[in-house]
């Protein structure tokens, strides 16, 4: 993901590299097993969901819902649960970790479609969901 320098981005004091942070990190890989079934839905909940804001360093906290229609593969459970503790220190804007998760699932499972919804815990008095699915419009 690349983010074009704008005058928004300056004015309101971020920069470019807070923007992008987080998006390209390392992390834990995303196990799968083959898939004995057809047609039906797996939703996954983690309402431990933690990462840190890159501007202000002070922690974020949400649940992220992961929804999908397996395909070949399955999400490993225990892989995954270790993947999302990798936030826990990682500085990554809500909206980028959403994206970047759903982005690692597809990678991990290649599911006919998916949905991974973050709500995040109010913070100046505002809650916010970000929602990303795939396949992408």
């Amino acid at each position: 993901m690349t983010h074009k320098k704008s005058r928004t981005a300056t004015r309101l004091g971020y920069t470019c590299a807070q923007a992008e942070s987080g998006t390209k990190a390392r992390m834990r890989p995303i196990d799968a097993f083959a898939n004995q079934y057809r047609g039906y839905e797996v939703r996954i909940e983690f309402p431990e969901y933690t990462s840190v804001c890159p501007k202000t360093g002070l922690p974020d906290f949400g649940t992220i819902a992961i929804e999908y229609v397996p395909d070949k593969l399955c999400l490993e459970l225990k892989s995954l649960k270790y993947y999302l503790l990798g936030y826990r220190h990682l500085g990554i804007f809500n909206e980028n970790a959403v994206n970047r998760i759903l982005d690692d699932v597809v990678r991990a499972c290649r599911p006919a479609r998916a949905t991974v919804t973050g709500t995040f815990s109010a913070r100046g008095g505002l809650r916010m969901s970000v929602v990303a699915r795939h396949p992408r419009p």
